[in-house]
């Protein structure tokens, strides 16, 4: 009953609740649009009919995660303005300008072309289709690099200094380029564009357990594993260097992630915790599996670290983040995803060197399949644990070391945040079942392989009937 009328409390919970259902739809349309660019652009060069027919059958999930991104959006940005006020005057100078940023630049490229990318089929040159379609793709993916710009920021404020309590911009490059900036979005770049491929990858290989379309499906199935190979090993990367710039600027939110209570001093090997069960009250694990010396290699490539790692005992209570079991295990999840989807890349491209994914040999390679099935949304999974312990980790501080989440909330009575909550909680339960409605619809109807490409279509004709028609009586009239 306490959580009722604790305002913050309430306000954070609706914002993780927005949030993390928003964040569902986003990832699949950002990394689906540059699959849709590859197709099409294989079908231009090939003239192939099966890539376009795949052209038009992924657009189909792609406009409905779109829609449905927009509507669970919106939510998001009122909430600026209605739950956290304070925070909003606070840093609205930079904070609001990238966001505005994000609508004006990005999502307005977007929605521009992406109605000639859908209905301009057989209305513009295929050349003039395929470049709107590069244009939503680019549009999908500036807004990734605005929101991570912002958000970014928040984990590593930097280009202007805090006066009075509000954020003072001296150099708008230099927020923009914060330290967390660009490790941020590339992570985030390969992790929407993971996650759609191995969404693509699981439909194919169902349509493929079902006996349906086989030889249709093996071949999108094929050209998302083409491009896994580099971006999967490639995202371990990146998340890599991300895990080293927490080390370097957010030693605090590190400690968390590892539960880590005592600190390591500089030039002692760092154990690395495999499985731990956090004890927050009492500042210790209740039981550990640790592998000794193994986080200094993780981090830095070293028997032993030049700096300390700090433990959570190294700060107050109120200045380090609390819930350090679902940080923990959030980290590790995301980790095991990452490394999961790898490995199921790694299995496929043998296979297919092997000669095992051809339309004649595929459908029997039924384990795989069934790899790719299960795959397909732990990539959400690993998105939404990565978000929870970049934001769970960053608490208390909602700018870091700079503004407070406690002090940032709006001075609004608890009853009407629990009204909006319910509210967005109904509505994003009517949106979620009606996505896997319409859904489930467009994937048991299938890809329509009959449908004519836009250089074969009939060409649309003028509607000259009535003048025809005049024409056709003029000659019986006169004979009359």
């Amino acid at each position: 009953m306490e959580l009722l009328s604790n305002t913050v409390a309430l306000s954070r919970l609706q914002f993780a609740l927005t949030a993390i259902f928003h964040m569902l739809w986003p990832v699949l349309t950002t990394g689906m649009a540059i699959y849709l660019v590859i197709i099409e652009g294989l079908w231009l060069k090939t003239r192939n009919l099966d890539y376009y027919h795949h052209a038009r059958f992924w657009s189909k999930l792609y406009i409905l995660n779109f829609g449905i991104g927009v509507a669970s959006g919106l939510p998001m940005a009122f909430q600026f303005g209605l739950n956290w006020a304070p925070f909003s005057e606070a840093v609205g100078d930079f904070f609001g300008t990238v966001l505005g940023f994000e609508g004006t630049m990005a999502f307005m490229l977007e929605a521009s072309f992406l109605g000639i990318m859908l209905f301009g089929w057989e209305r513009v040159p295929p050349i003039v289709h395929w470049i709107s379609t590069i244009l939503v793709a680019f549009g999908a993916n500036l807004s990734t690099f605005w929101i991570l710009s912002a958000n970014s920021w928040l984990q590593t404020p930097a280009g202007g200094v805090f006066v009075n309590g509000k954020f003072v911009v001296q150099d708008y490059f230099q927020a923009i380029a914060n330290p967390f900036m660009v490790n941020s979005f590339l992570h985030m770049f390969f992790a929407t564009l993971e996650t759609s491929l191995f969404v693509i990858g699981g439909i194919s290989a169902w349509y493929v357990l079902q006996q349906r379309d086989v030889a249709f499906f093996s071949r999108s199935l094929k050209v998302v594993l083409a491009v896994a190979i580099a971006v999967a090993p490639l995202q371990i990367f990146i998340g890599h260097l991300s895990a080293e710039q927490v080390y370097h600027h957010q030693p605090a939110k590190l400690a968390a992630m590892e539960a880590q209570w005592e600190t390591v001093p500089a030039g002692q090997p760092a154990g690395w915790s495999v499985l731990a069960l956090p004890n927050d009250r009492a500042e210790r694990n209740e039981w550990e599996i640790k592998i000794p010396g193994a986080l200094s290699y993780l981090l830095e490539v070293k028997p032993a670290l030049d700096t300390p790692v700090k433990g959570l005992k190294e700060w107050q209570p109120a200045n380090r983040p609390h819930m350090i079991g679902l940080i923990y295990y959030s980290f590790r999840i995301m980790v095991g995803i990452g490394l999961f989807l790898v490995g199921v890349m790694l299995a496929s491209a043998v296979q297919w060197l092997r000669g095992k994914l051809s339309p004649e040999a595929i459908a029997q390679q039924k384990w795989l399949m069934r790899g790719w099935v299960f795959a397909a949304p732990l990539g959400y999974i690993a998105v939404e644990t990565g978000w929870i312990v970049r934001c769970v980790g960053r608490q208390p501080w909602l700018v870091y070391n700079q503004l407070r989440t406690v002090d940032s909330a709006s001075h609004i009575p608890a009853g009407e945040v629990l009204f909006s909550l319910t509210g967005l909680t109904s509505m994003y339960i009517v949106f979620f079942v009606a996505v896997l409605y319409f859904g489930s619809r467009i994937i048991r109807k299938g890809p329509n392989l009959q449908l004519a490409a836009p250089h074969e279509a009939t060409e649309p004709k003028l509607n000259i009937e009535p003048a025809q028609h005049e024409r056709d009586r003029r000659p019986a009239e006169t004979q009359q």
